[in-house]
């Protein structure tokens, strides 16, 4: 395999995963809550996870069509691995911020 197949880290995957984490959503929706992100990058978003088994699409047979989306019990696995990197994130925010702060003041 060429690529490490670890979606998590590209930049909207984590967004998704939270937002879908309460429930299915409609693309609609995902697009009122995540509003930094184009229509197009969604799209190709969300197959790439449901190509990776993260999201299940569900087309419901009504005019117009409804489409939802939902964690997958994989997707799912992914919230674990969020919560530990916004723990993280907590914990470390100062020594993180102190260190930006050194390495531009060193830079001037």
């Amino acid at each position: 395999m060429s690529a490490f197949p670890l979606r998590i880290g590209e930049k909207w995957t984590a967004m998704i995963v939270l937002c879908l984490e309460a429930g299915p959503r409609r693309f609609t929706e995902l697009r009122q809550i995540l509003v930094a992100v184009s229509a197009k990058v969604l799209t190709e978003t969300l197959r790439a996870m449901e190509r990776d088994g993260l999201v299940s699409r569900h087309c419901h047979d009504e005019n117009p069509p409804r489409v939802e989306y939902r964690l997958t019990e994989l997707g799912q696995s992914l919230l674990q691995l969020i919560e530990a990197a916004r723990l993280w994130s907590r914990d470390n925010l100062g020594d993180l911020l102190a260190a930006r702060e050194r390495y531009d003041g060193a830079s001037l």
